[in-house]
């Protein structure tokens, strides 16, 4: 029952009534069903609704208690890059690299495009050659720096979108590697390492994250601009009775009674 306009004990509060074990065996079934609540049954759940009162089928939470905060943990972006054979293949499929030599214009424009295009696509592929192929650079803004030497020297300068799509064909993730930072300083995040966490409201995000996530992944910190508050209710759960489990000495018991069944019935068999 959700409403705002609780009394002054309920406000704030949570009520779980459990009233699965409320109801009969009807006469007549309808289809799939085979149960029903009679009258009298009915009024035994709202009495234990109005009592308000925590017991065997009621239990009273703060409003706190089912909520969550869904937060996003970020993990830094290490990547090595390497103008080898292999990768500069990568380059070769990039969709910004392949689209150098494609024109949506008509006729001689059209030529003209494409020929310019294929002419960067040879400039870009010997640049990336003339690097040594058996250094491999573990600092990101080492390897650019190489790169922009290199392109300086060709007399080509390439724009942001095909120089990030280079970039990425060169490079694979290794966790020996530098991280990778943006123009501010501040470690870029890994989107193939990015994990959630639900924490209760009842508890400090800060100290959830110190004691569950920090002791795994030291690296890691949380993005709070992307929390989200969430409710659950498990009912299962805040209701489940434990049921211990048979002895070893019982179980022994019953397999060796139904030994000595299936024994008798064989011996009958070869009667």
């Amino acid at each position: 029952l959700v409403t705002n306009r609780k009394a002054k004990d309920r406000k704030d509060k949570v009520q779980v009534v459990n009233a699965t074990e409320f109801f009969e065996n009807m006469r007549k079934p309808l289809g799939d069903k085979r149960h029903e609540i009679s009258e009298e049954q009915i009024g035994q759940i709202t009495k234990i609704y109005g009592d308000f009162k925590q017991s065997k089928y009621c239990k009273i939470f703060p409003k706190e208690y089912f909520g969550y905060t869904h937060v996003t943990v970020e993990r830094p972006l290490r990547l090595n890059f390497q103008a080898s054979q292999e990768r500069i293949e990568r380059v070769k499929q990039e969709s910004a690299f392949v689209n150098l030599a494609k024109s949506r214009k008509n006729g001689k424009e059209k030529a003209r495009e494409i020929e310019e295009g294929e002419k960067t696509q040879k400039q870009i592929i010997a640049i990336l050659r003339s690097l040594d192929s058996a250094v491999v650079y573990v600092n990101r803004d080492k390897f650019v720096a190489a790169l922009e030497k290199a392109m300086e020297r060709a007399q080509v300068s390439l724009k942001a979108p095909l120089m990030k799509a280079i970039l990425s064909a060169l490079s694979e993730r290794d966790d020996a590697a530098d991280i990778c930072k943006d123009s501010d300083g501040k470690p870029e995040a890994d989107t193939k390492l990015r994990d959630y966490e639900n924490v209760s409201l009842m508890e400090s995000i800060e100290e959830y994250f110190k004691r569950e996530v920090l002791p795994h992944v030291p690296d890691a910190w949380m993005d709070r601009s992307k929390d989200k508050v969430g409710y659950e209710i498990n009912f299962t759960k805040e209701f489940y009775t434990y049921a211990p489990l048979r002895s070893i000495d019982e179980i022994q018991k019953e397999i060796l009674a139904l030994e000595k069944k299936m024994e008798g019935q064989i011996q009958e068999v070869l009667k």
